[in-house]
């Protein structure tokens, strides 16, 4: 079995605003750092939520299609561990306070 390779650029304005890049399927996934950004959701896209090491993170794909969306959790787990976050808790439901009060 062979294991994916992830690759990570980072926005040069936004220290906190990463893309995974996985190298063989092309998935995009951007990061946001919802404790110092703010973040609307795509209604096209794919969004899970991750909090650990005491942040809250949003990830969203880009462009997403059937054949890449089985890799959003390898990527995930590839960028906690590439942030030392081996604690990472990882939902599909918005954690914010106010999003959920609006739903």
């Amino acid at each position: 079995m062979t294991e994916n390779v992830f690759l990570l650029t980072t926005h040069s304005n936004n220290l906190c605003r990463d893309m995974i890049h996985a190298r063989e399927s092309g998935l995009k996934l951007r990061v946001f750092c919802l404790d110092n950004q703010p973040f609307d959701p795509d209604g096209g896209e794919i969004q899970l939520y991750g909090r650990g090491g005491g942040s809250l993170y949003a990830f969203e794909s880009v462009n997403i299609t059937e054949d890449t969306a089985l890799e959003i959790v390898d990527a995930i787990q590839w960028y906690a561990r590439y942030i030392d976050c081996p604690d990472l808790d990882v939902t599909a439901d918005d954690p914010r306070p106010l999003r959920q009060m609006a739903i």
